[in-house]
């Protein structure tokens, strides 16, 4: 099975309160006719999954929010929104920090009916316990999403009872992070390995989250909060094999491609297909999906370069002269920099984009990563229907995580190692010989360059920026302006996404934050 499909919808309405008017649609169950067996957990948890692909989610404008605020990409498209967000001038009233608020607390809600009523429904308990922790895991997914990218928003765990329950509160952000911490502990707790050899109705499913992806991202949660040993104790595990077999892809490119998914590096990935892979003729931007929708990625139409998609971000010069600062053990340029960048490069064979010619100015540089260029590209008929996977997190982060955890524990040399293997992928010299003896602050900033190199336009970035507190070291904000001019019109708070207004002005319990 190829793809997890996530096209089941859940949607339950609440019934009205004159019984006259109480119609029953056999296409939208309400609350009361459904939850009654394990046909109705597997199809809720599924519809969690469903959030996934939509527009305010990974499907496009996550990954686009995200990485237009780093110093490695920066707006260049009609769309003001898009250019917007990467100078930190983005305003409150944006549909596309809208609609990634709705399709995140979406995922929240349909979480939380899960949560709610799956425990009571009579029914194999393995598979229970299997579907449960797929629901506390994207839950805390969302809320890690929503942290990073609002940085104060309600917390929302169960159902509202009522309509005096629809106005949440703002909560701190210490009661947001132990809520996502808690979310991926109880994902871990009840999540398999994986799902092959299992029995049930998921058996030999591919996509649904497992045990190393909840430890995964409950280390990034603690590494987030500089809980370094907390990280570190959540990572080791993964690395030593003990839920499952993680390692590097021998090419790099094969993570970011529609051939070679779900592999060996990957701990977990959002599920896309072409129509004529899974079906489909409605566009997933979002709303109340159904049968016919697609579960396309607009991402490798967004990012590709003029004359084979928008074009609506460029990578800037800083990440390309960072990829060319070290060469090869073979005289050679770091192949992650072709595989994320497209660029005319004699010296390295790349003259050609999309099976052609290069048609651009020779100093032109445009994205490569998450698009179809040097792959079978299908033309996409002028839509956005790529099949490429989201990749949310991968081995190589865990390794380079680890690194830094050690080095915060002012265990230096044995951060070696571990950003050694993702260099050797990169055919990058030994860090031990080339750089012995670094000393904490100097292994920070050598981190900083490898994470930039192996991240790059993966809505890491900004994320990395902000947890350093770059923006607020007078050093780092001057470099960071000479990494990319967005960084000119950065103010203190702007680094986030505004809290939407329409939300502000519905719920009065609802507090503005930084970037309001």
């Amino acid at each position: 099975m190829k793809k997890l499909l996530y096209y089941i919808s859940l949607s339950l309405l609440a019934t009205g309160c004159d019984k006259k008017l109480d119609l029953v649609n056999p296409n939208v169950p309400t609350i009361e006719v459904y939850w009654r067996n394990a046909n109705d957990a597997l199809a809720g948890t599924n519809a969690i999954y469903n959030s996934l692909i939509q527009d305010g989610t990974y499907m496009r404008m996550y990954p686009a929010l995200n990485d237009g605020r780093g110093d490695d990409f920066y707006g260049d498209s009609p769309w003001g929104d898009l250019v917007q967000i990467g100078s930190f001038i983005i305003p409150t009233t944006s549909g596309p920090v809208a609609w990634v608020w709705g399709a995140h607390y979406q995922m929240v809600w349909r979480a939380n009916q899960v949560l709610a009523n799956v425990p009571g429904i009579t029914m194999d308990e393995e598979l229970k316990k299997r579907l449960l922790g797929q629901a506390y895991f994207l839950r805390g997914l969302a809320y890690f999403n929503l942290a990073c990218m609002y940085k104060i928003v309600p917390v929302v765990t169960t159902p509202p009872p009522s309509s005096a329950d629809f106005y949440p509160a703002t909560a701190t952000e210490e009661v947001l992070w132990k809520q996502i911490t808690d979310d991926f502990k109880a994902a871990k707790d009840r999540l398999p390995n994986t799902y092959q050899g299992i029995s049930g109705p998921d058996a030999g499913h591919i996509g649904r989250a497992t045990k190393g992806a909840a430890a995964g991202m409950l280390g990034k949660a603690y590494l987030y909060r500089k809980n370094w040993q907390e990280a570190a104790n959540e990572f080791q595990p993964i690395i030593a094999g003990t839920y499952g077999t993680y390692s590097l892809m021998a090419d790099y490119r094969d993570n970011f491609k529609e051939i070679n998914e779900n592999n060996a590096e990957s701990l977990f990935e959002v599920q896309f297909g072409q129509p004529d892979q899974v079906g489909g003729t409605v566009m997933n931007y979002g709303g109340e999906p159904n049968a016919n929708w697609k579960q396309v990625s607009s991402t490798g139409r967004t990012y590709a370069q003029d004359g084979y998609g928008y074009s609506d971000f460029l990578p800037s010069r800083w990440i390309y002269n960072e990829y060319k600062l070290e060469k090869t053990i073979d005289g050679k340029s770091d192949p992650r920099l072709l595989a994320t960048i497209a660029s005319y490069e004699p010296a390295d064979n790349s003259t050609t984009v999309y099976g052609n010619a290069w048609p651009h100015a020779q100093t032109a540089i445009y994205p490569r990563k998450y698009t179809h260029d040097g792959l079978n590209w299908p033309g996409n008929d002028d839509q956005e229907n790529s099949g490429i996977n989201y990749r949310v997190l991968r081995f190589a982060d865990i390794l380079l995580m680890h690194a830094e955890a050690l080095n915060e524990l002012d265990r230096t040399a044995e951060a070696y190692p571990f950003i050694q293997r993702v260099r050797t992928r990169a055919k990058l010299p030994d860090l031990a010989t080339a750089k012995p003896g670094l000393s904490k602050p100097q292994m920070r900033d050598q981190l900083a360059h490898e994470r930039a190199l192996e991240f790059a336009i993966e809505s890491i970035r900004i994320n990395d920026i902000i947890r350093w507190g770059w923006l607020y070291d007078a050093a780092k904000l001057a470099e960071l302006k000479t990494h990319d001019n967005d960084f000119n019109t950065w103010r203190a708070g702007k680094e986030y996404l505004p809290i939407p207004q329409a939300e502000l002005d519905v719920n009065v319990n609802l507090k503005p934050n930084p970037a309001n």
